[in-house]
């Protein structure tokens, strides 16, 4: 009955992620009119941070591992490639629709897998599989197609604009789920999220100050912060915790294997509220990408021993 009921648990976590990770590039790209990408990206992580704060003192009272220089220095380094993608997968949204960057973005479990290789050797060893070999090639190829076979795309220098920006954001974003596998593991989920979410808004506070405009609040309107307020603490702090849970309950294996749904959704919901629609090119370009995604992420993982040396 307890198993049944911690499954139960980690299923509707699952679901509940699957649902919310399909609106971020919606909240996002709506919020492009009234912000730029430094202040969206600034404002959206500080409260994200407020957000976790209690959860992180709670934690911090009841015990464990300090938060102190060390793991100050520890969350820094996962901190500068989030940066980078946060502000860049805004700044895509300028040449493509929420629904093809989702799609697009998934391409990343493939940069993850990539970059897996180069820091943790003892994964080295999956390049010889057939499954990662296909997957890259074919997630490559999609992810190309889905941003190039845009309709309403003017010249290719436009498009190659937003691809290599696409492509920025996608590949940082990867990094970060790569860096931040060690702090999580010495803080633990909320401890380190807590962390890299204030060192991250700290980073973007002098960058919105020189590039982007830090009195956006006072003029954008009280729904529009309202809205900022909502995707910050849904797509970012609750989203994370529900991850985390989904991960304890039923497996990463699944878990990463269901994130596959968001860019469906973020497409249906993308087509409802935008009225975005995709070329049959890059619907066949979408499901190779997919296709191999799930091919990469079927490579399983090395011996549980060796992650323990981590």
């Amino acid at each position: 009955m307890q198993d049944h009921k911690r499954v139960s648990k980690g299923y509707t976590a699952l679901v509940a992620t699957v649902v919310i990770w399909s609106m971020p590039s919606l909240f996002q790209y709506y919020l492009n009119r009234y912000y730029d990408p430094w202040a969206q990206n600034f404002y959206r992580y500080s409260v994200a941070c407020l957000a976790i704060a209690p959860f992180v003192f709670y934690r911090v009272r009841r015990g464990g591992p300090p938060i102190d220089r060390k793991a100050v220095m520890l969350c820094l380094i996962p901190c500068i490639p989030n940066v980078v993608h946060q502000v860049a997968q805004v700044m895509a949204l300028l040449y493509m629709g929420p629904g093809v960057y989702a799609i697009f973005n998934r391409s990343s479990v493939i940069f993850t897998s990539l970059l897996a290789l180069a820091f943790f050797p003892e994964e080295r060893y999956i390049i010889r599989q057939w499954r990662f070999q296909a997957g890259t090639l074919l997630g490559l190829v999609g992810a190309f197609g889905v941003v190039w076979f845009q309709a309403n795309r003017e010249t290719g220098a436009i498009a190659l604009r937003g691809l290599i920006i696409a492509f920025t954001a996608t590949f940082c974003w990867a990094l970060y789920a790569v860096l931040v596998k060690r702090p999580s593991q010495r803080l633990g989920s909320i401890r380190s999220f807590g962390l890299i979410s204030f060192i991250t808004s700290t980073l973007l506070l002098p960058l919105t100050f020189v590039f982007g405009k830090i009195a956006t609040p006072l003029h954008a309107g009280l729904h529009v912060n309202l809205i900022l307020i909502v995707s910050a603490v849904t797509c970012i702090t609750m989203a994370h915790v529900l991850y985390y849970v989904a991960i304890r309950e039923v497996g990463v294996a699944l878990s990463q294997a269901l994130q596959l749904l968001c860019p469906i959704g973020a497409l249906g919901l993308s087509a409802l509220i935008f009225h975005e629609r995709l070329t049959h090119a890059q619907l066949g370009s979408a499901g190779i990408l997919l296709l191999g995604a799930f091919l990469a992420m079927r490579v399983k993982p090395p011996a549980p021993e060796s992650a323990e040396n981590l």
